[in-house]
């Protein structure tokens, strides 16, 4: 039996996605510790896996809808490394761990795995910053182009990304791998190279093919998780079909696309449901009578009954709606969803809408094309199986264990 130590953020949607893998662990007969987010403790347990909260400093330090800036930033991660560093160690004495799992944004906690000397893997529950043949350069949002233009195109803007990204990561990534005695990296994709596995919570459809991944990478697939919730009442009535309108869990600013979109569908035969999450107690929608707002409401039984989903493309929500089968209107508003909302396009199941072009009469139209793919967003998700990605999320994390333990640095 492994003793996995999981370290999270304090984001559900970077705790949710590892749910049904670290329960395989679990079924494997593995021992399961979870460091997150204190109002997500009781939900694990309630799952059967140990958890426990992330050092308060962590939490407190998150930005909240009208606080400085309203939204966490690269800095704001690498200032709470120290602190996530501390606690890793902590949890790592206190817990006696086989093996480490870090989320890819736990900096401070990915710098603490590395210099314990333990088998390691960083989780990444979105897509793959790395290069590879054929692979556009990440965070522009970019469709693949194939030929010699291509390859010149990806290589060209690949050198401006690893600038654009060394510039913000480095110094503060550097500034805690100092603190560990670790060496300084000299590119912001180094980082992805080091750990014994790099699991990835995604594959087909929402990545594109790769030829070339390093041997440590395992492309596991996404999977889907919301806590057990009754389905509401309301959500059973008959009645026209539902468009499901979400902002970011994880706050980003975007509640101007749920403004659009009760513009855009209040006149329409759809019912619809808003959910705004942190923005719920600030913002003021106008009024329709086919809409609900809610500030959260579980994902699955919406989408069993949703004819589409409007979102700013999270990993979390896109992942859950692709393998229901729903199309999806992206419209990308940060972070990676410039680029989950081109795979949802180039996977044929759904349509971007950028957010500097988001009017209510656009995504008005782009809920009408994505309300036509409805039958290839079934055939979709006809071959996606979610319960495999579990099983390929546990072969991994077997994996990382299995590496002997080094001394620490």
């Amino acid at each position: 039996m492994n003793r996995y130590l999981v370290y999270t953020p304090p984001a559900a949607g970077h705790v949710f996605p590892l749910v049904p893998g670290l329960l395989r662990l679990r079924e494997r007969g593995h021992a399961v510790h979870v460091r997150t987010a204190p109002d997500l403790v009781e939900r694990l347990r309630a799952e059967g896996l140990d958890a426990e909260p992330v050092d308060e400093r962590i939490t407190a330090s998150v930005r909240r809808p009208g606080g400085p800036g309203g939204v966490d930033g690269m800095a704001d991660l690498f200032a709470r490394g120290g602190w996530e560093a501390e606690d890793l160690r902590r949890a790592v004495a206190e817990v006696a761990p086989t093996a480490l799992l870090v989320d890819t944004n736990t900096y401070g906690a990915a710098t603490a795995a590395q210099a314990t000397g333990l088998p390691w893997a960083i989780a990444v529950p979105s897509i793959l910053a790395m290069k590879g043949k054929g692979i556009p350069p990440y965070g522009i949002g970019l469709a693949p182009k194939r030929g010699p233009l291509g390859a010149v195109r990806d290589a060209i803007l690949w050198k401006v990304v690893e600038r654009v990204f060394g510039k913000d990561m480095l110094p503060g990534l550097n500034t805690l791998r100092a603190a560990a005695g670790l060496p300084a990296l000299r590119s912001p994709l180094e980082y992805y190279r080091l750990p014994d596995r790099l699991i990835v919570l995604t594959g087909d459809p929402l990545e594109y093919p790769r030829t070339d991944l390093p041997a440590h990478v395992r492309m596991v697939g996404g999977q889907v998780w919301d806590p057990p919730a009754a389905t509401p009442d309301w959500l059973l009535e008959p009645g026209d079909p539902w468009v499901l309108v979400t902002c970011s869990t994880h706050y980003l600013g975007d509640e101007d696309l749920a403004v659009k979109a009760v513009e855009a569908l209040r006149d329409r035969p759809v019912r619809v449901l808003v959910t705004l999450a942190d923005a719920y107690t600030s913002q003021t929608l106008p009024t329709a009578a086919n809409v609900r707002v809610e500030r959260f409401v579980p994902h699955g039984p919406v989408l069993r009954r949703a004819a589409a989903v409007v979102c700013p493309a999270g990993m979390g929500i896109v992942t859950k709606a692709v393998a229901a089968g729903v199309p999806v209107v992206a419209v990308p508003w940060g972070r990676d969803q410039p680029e989950v909302a081109r795979r949802v396009q180039q996977a044929g199941t759904g349509v971007i809408l950028p957010a500097k072009r988001l009017t209510s009469a656009r995504l008005a139209a782009a809920v009408d094309t994505a309300l036509g793919l409805r039958d290839r967003a079934r055939a979709v998700a006809a071959g996606i199986d979610p319960t495999r990605a579990a099983e390929r999320f546990a072969d991994a994390a077997e994996e990382v264990a299995v590496r002997r333990p080094q001394p620490a640095a």
